[in-house]
């Protein structure tokens, strides 16, 4: 018998959960399943840029562990860009931690509570374009995944200062 999975801590859940190629009806496609947990695990090291050991410490496995997860992931990827395989974010063993103390359950919501997507005073908005990183004050009522770059047009995201 084998052991059960350990639930890796994933801290954000994807709001874009289906991509596809582009000009091939969703029906005639194959689909590669990539888990949300590896989907975390791309996020941490590629997308941030943080070492393995720091990504195995916020997911709550171990290096190696997050080694063979960003394996996996990348295989997937691979085989969805390279073959034309749609790409179906999905399933896995995890767990979203829950903050207490504001007399509810929170768990990666849009509230104001905490998080890249909070709302209210202080912090900036930063390009997700890995090379552009141009960076605007954040405005209050105004979700930052919602605006434009307005150098190259790519999503922008939430920074705390």
């Amino acid at each position: 018998m084998t052991r059960k999975q350990k639930q890796r801590r994933v801290t954000i859940f994807p709001e874009a959960v289906y991509f596809k190629p582009r000009g091939i009806p969703t029906y005639c496609l194959q689909e590669v399943a990539l888990t949300i947990d590896e989907l975390e695990a791309i996020r941490i090291v590629d997308f941030e840029g943080k070492d393995q050991a720091i990504a195995a410490k916020e997911m709550d496995v171990s290096q190696s562990t997050v080694q063979r997860i960003l394996s996996q992931a990348r295989k997937k990827i691979a085989e969805g860009l390279v073959v034309g395989k749609a790409i179906h974010v999905k399933g896995g063993e995890f767990n979203m931690p829950v903050r207490k103390g504001l007399g509810r359950s929170v768990g990666g919501g849009r509230g104001r509570q905490s998080g890249q997507f909070a709302a209210g005073p202080g912090g900036v908005c930063v390009c997700t374009n890995q090379e552009c990183q141009e960076k605007l004050p954040h405005q209050v009522g105004v979700p930052c995944y919602q605006q434009k770059c307005p150098k190259c047009g790519s999503q922008m995201i939430r920074k705390s200062q």
